[in-house]
C-alpha cells in the first residue's frame, strides 16, 4: 500500500469514527479529496484507489489538470471564483462550493445557458451551487453575511441553469478544532432555518465545511462534504 493510499484509508476511518460518534451515518459524508497544487500523476493515484469526488480551487489550474487526471472523477470548484472565469466552470465541475454573490451566480447562470446552446455536450443542464457564508465576517475571505443569505438565495433560485444544494464555511483558522465548532453549528443553524423555508429551487441537503485539521468536528455538527487536501496528498509546495 503506498502512502497516498494509506493516507486515504486513515482519512476515511476517521469520517467514519466521527460520523459513528455523533449517530449519523457514514454514507451521509462525502469526501472531497483536494487536489490543489499536486499534480495529475498523484490525483490519479488517489482515483485509481477509489477517491471520484475531489476538489480544486484554481480555475486555470483545474482546467489543465483534469484532462490529464481522466477516469471517471467528479469535480468541485471550491476555491474563490471571480466573476469572468465562469464561462469555464460548465463541463468541468458539477458543483461550486463558493458562490457569494447574485452577480457571481448569475454570471455561472449565463455560461451554462451559452454551453448549452453551442451544444458543448454537458451531462446536466444544471450546475449545482452551494452559498458561501463567512460567518466570522473575515475581510480575506469571500462570503455572503448572516443578514444577507436569505434575500441573496431568494434572487439566485430564479436562475433557471443552477440548483442551489446548500451552504459553505471556512471559519477562522485555530488550533484548538473546539474554537471551530460554533462557527459549524452556527452553518447548520442556518441551513435548518433555510430549509424549512422550501424556497423554490433550493435544496438545503449539502453542509461543506471542514478540513484536514477539523473536518471530524465538522462532521459532528452535520458536515455532508468534507474538503480533506494534506492529510491525504501530505504539505503543498507552496513556493
Amino acid at each position: 500500500m503506498s502512502q497516498l493510499e494509506e493516507n486515504l484509508v486513515n482519512v476515511r476511518s476517521s469520517i467514519t469514527e466521527a460520523a459513528q460518534k455523533s449517530g449519523r451515518r457514514p454514507d451521509d459524508v462525502r469526501l472531497v479529496a483536494v487536489s490543489k497544487t499536486m499534480g495529475a500523476e498523484k490525483v490519479a493515484e488517489v482515483l485509481r484507489s477509489g477517491q471520484t469526488l475531489f476538489g480544486e480551487n484554481k480555475v486555470q489550474e483545474a482546467r489543465e489538470k483534469i484532462p490529464l487526471v481522466g477516469g471517471d472523477a467528479e469535480w468541485h470548484m471550491i476555491g474563490r471564483l471571480q466573476k469572468n472565469k465562469a464561462k469555464y466552470i460548465p463541463g468541468l465541475f458539477t458543483t461550486v462550493h463558493s458562490v457569494d454573490s447574485f452577480e457571481l451566480a448569475e454570471a455561472l447562470n449565463l455560461a451554462m445557458a451559452n454551453a448549452l446552446e453551442r451544444g458543448k455536450g454537458l451531462k446536466s443542464e444544471i450546475l449545482h451551487i452551494l452559498i458561501q457564508v463567512n460567518i466570522a465576517m473575515e475581510e480575506s475571505k469571500g462570503g455572503a453575511t448572516e443578514t444577507e443569505l436569505i434575500n441573496l438565495i431568494k434572487k439566485i433560485s430564479i436562475l433557471s441553469h443552477l440548483k442551489i444544494k446548500g451552504l459553505m464555511i471556512i471559519p477562522p483558522y485555530s488550533e484548538n478544532t473546539e474554537e471551530t465548532r460554533a462557527y459549524f453549528k452556527k452553518l447548520r443553524q442556518l441551513r435548518d432555518k433555510i430549509a424549512v423555508m422550501k424556497l423554490p429551487n433550493v435544496d438545503m441537503e449539502e453542509l461543506s465545511m471542514g478540513m484536514s485539521h477539523d473536518f471530524e468536528v465538522a462532521i459532528e455538527e452535520g458536515a455532508t462534504l468534507v474538503r480533506v487536501g494534506s492529510a491525504i496528498f501530505g504539505e503543498r509546495n507552496t513556493a
